[in-house]
């Protein structure tokens, strides 16, 4: 109840730029993130273009800052709060306060554990993100046909991030068949998210991760052919480790997430072999869509999906937070290399670089 009451007493004082509007208060988790200072931006200008007022919140990859960023947006008197979790466990007790005041919360991207308060989930298809990147490196390695074995290395997320566990998971299952026949093998044994994992998605743990590996697993005659990087920053601490101290193969394949500038630039150079693209402008988009029709009293489920102008699905079956399944708005994410950039530029978020070799975020 003291959280409640210096909720209604205090205000963080935002200034609104359409007074008699409804404001959306939209908490992101970082900047340090390149998709995530995307995806905040995207959201601000989706909402205010729409004639919302609009609250942005970006912090820090702290926990702690991000509750009382969203006890802020509480005292603000937010509409609706969209909030992309830092720490999906941390932020049921505040939501309760949400609750109380009745601002209905959409989680987005990341799935927001244990509270009722959270009204529907938008984000890309998780599971599938990992289907890609396992499928891409069976289709890559070829077993079936190559007539040997292949080692392979798992490089996951942050624990912190309910969406790490569908993205291994994703792509742990794709690839299990093989596994179990010995066509892929795991020298370093690290088979599990817990094993794999890599805290705050940080380039410089997945880099000194993969360091490890490489010095322990791979100093003989094993040769590395495969990494199966849930993010781009995970793939790039891996890309630097297998650049610096090991030579063995110069094709090992490395998979990534979120088409970061510095990973496209090393997917035209061979050092990343593929990224899963999630266009980020569609799930702002798609964010926009659902608090409307929250907002305006309309229902919020399968009936939603033929608004959509690009391919959304609808789940109410595959999320569950603790407390319930949450209503989910699932886009579709694909499949970047080398030989498919224009696709990325065709969406107007990225452009070829003005000697035609890089593919850059667009201004």
């Amino acid at each position: 109840m003291a959280l409640i009451f210096a909720v209604l007493l205090s205000s963080c004082g935002a200034e609104k730029k359409y007074p008699d509007a409804k404001t959306v208060g939209i908490a992101m988790p970082t900047k340090s993130i390149e998709r995530f200072e995307r995806d905040g931006e995207f959201l601000k200008k989706q909402f205010e273009d729409a004639g919302y007022n609009v609250e942005l919140r970006y912090s820090n990859d702290d926990s702690y800052q991000q509750n009382n960023d969203i006890e802020c947006l509480i005292a603000d008197k937010v509409d609706i709060l969209i909030i992309c979790a830092v720490d999906g466990v941390t932020l049921s007790q505040t939501l309760k306060t949400a609750a109380e005041f009745n601002i209905p919360v959409i989680a987005y991207d990341r799935l927001i554990m244990n509270s009722d308060a959270v009204r529907c989930y938008v984000s890309f298809d998780n599971y599938a993100v990992g289907q890609l990147q396992g499928q891409f490196v069976i289709d890559a390695l070829d077993p079936e046909n190559s007539g040997r074995s292949f080692n392979i290395e798992f490089s996951a997320g942050d624990p912190a991030d309910n969406n790490a566990l569908y993205f291994f998971g994703g792509a742990y299952d794709t690839l299990l068949p093989y596994i179990e026949s010995g066509a892929f093998k795991i020298p370093s044994g690290r088979l599990s998210f817990e094993q794999c994992a890599t805290e705050g998605w940080s380039v410089e743990i997945a880099n000194k991760n993969m360091q490890n590996v490489l010095a322990s697993y791979y100093a003989g005659s094993e040769a590395l052919d495969a990494v199966i990087c849930s993010s781009d920053n995970t793939a790039l601490g891996v890309s630097y480790a297998i650049k610096s101290d090991y030579s063995k193969n110069n094709n090992v394949v490395i998979t990534g997430q979120d088409g970061n500038a510095v990973n496209l630039a090393n997917i035209s150079d061979g050092k990343q072999t593929m990224t899963v693209f999630k266009n980020v402008n569609n799930e702002a988009l798609a964010a926009l869509y659902v608090t409307k029709a929250i907002l305006s009293g309309e229902s919020v489920d399968e009936s939603l999906v033929p608004v959509f102008p690009f391919d959304v699905s609808f789940d109410n079956t595959s999320y569950n937070n603790g407390c319930k399944y949450v209503d989910s708005f699932l886009l579709k994410p694909v499949v970047i290399t080398a030989e498919n950039l224009d696709d990325l530029v065709e969406t107007g978020l990225y452009k070829w670089d003005d000697a035609h070799r890089y593919v850059v975020p667009a201004d």
